[in-house]
């Protein structure tokens, strides 16, 4: 299995599946089991949701699948999550699996992480964002949530840990997060407050895809932010601009965030485009 040495010095796991053209998936390539998989499930995610990705492409492609998120958690990079270095990482994950050129296909902060790759290097042979406008991103608001997420990673505990939020109760979870985990995603969208996406897409050399739910927003309280993330919104505010800059814009009606990441969505919608577009 090759590895993939970022822009910190640690390595990644990289596994190669399949034949054909190259497509970058970020995904862990492991299910989750036990208990932690009864509470995703819980919550609608597919524990396996990395293997049924790969399992649904590798027929057609050669599939590039590493655990980027689950990387940062492990080995979290505070003060280094920048857009540069994360499409650093990237290319480096595509150097380790011999891919010259590739496709990428993210989703939500994986997504917008593979629109920082596309205008930093002309080896993408298409690009998928899922459930993360290429345009109109709520970069501010996700600094907010994120900003607050970290002090209440950091804060002293004077009150006995809540029992576990009920099942879509997003403002009754506790963070379990450290404040190295939280503060890298601060430094990610910090470095992002000056980025003007639409300038950006003059830069994209490659076929492209978005997509997300029509449900996909989010109200956060005041405890982590006091904003609310709209990809459904800013979907329904670009799309026709999205059409006219060259993007290929989907929407999946009545999902949720974390409904339209799963694989039995994402596949009717990824796989097809990608066959099209990469000759397959």
């Amino acid at each position: 299995m090759p590895e993939a040495r970022l822009h910190d010095g640690s390595t990644i796991a990289v596994e190669v599946h399949g034949t054909g053209p190259a497509v970058l998936i970020p995904v862990d390539p492991t299910p989750v089991t036990g208990p932690r998989a009864e509470e995703m499930r819980a919550w609608g995610t597919d524990p396996a949701l990395g293997r049924s990705l790969i399992d649904g492409l590798a027929d057609a492609f050669q599939v590039v699948a590493f655990d980027y998120e689950g990387h940062v958690l492990g080995t979290p990079k505070p003060g280094t999550l920048t857009p540069d270095a994360i499409a650093a990482d990237l290319l480096a994950v595509a150097d380790a699996a011999g891919a010259a050129r590739f496709a990428y296909y993210g989703y939500s902060w994986l997504a917008l992480s593979g629109l920082q790759l596309a205008i930093r290097t002309d080896r993408l042979s298409a690009l998928v964002m899922g459930g993360f406008p290429p345009v109109g991103g709520p970069y501010a608001e996700m600094l907010q949530v994120t900003a607050a997420t970290h002090e209440l990673s950091v804060a002293p505990r004077t009150v006995p840990a809540a029992a576990p939020a009920a099942p879509g109760d997003w403002d009754a979870v506790e963070p379990s997060m450290t404040g190295a985990q939280t503060r890298q995603f601060v430094t990610l969208y910090q470095a992002l407050q000056g980025f003007d996406d639409r300038a950006a897409q003059a830069r994209i050399g490659c076929p492209r895809l978005c997509f997300a739910g029509s449900a996909d927003r989010i109200e956060y309280s005041e405890r982590w932010g006091g904003v609310v993330v709209s990809m459904a919104d800013a979907f329904a505010a670009h799309g026709a601009e999205l059409a006219d800059l060259g993007w290929d814009v989907r929407t999946i009606p009545g999902l949720d965030h974390t409904q339209a990441m799963q694989a039995a969505q994402v596949l009717p919608v990824l796989r097809p485009w990608l066959a099209a577009e990469l000759g397959v």
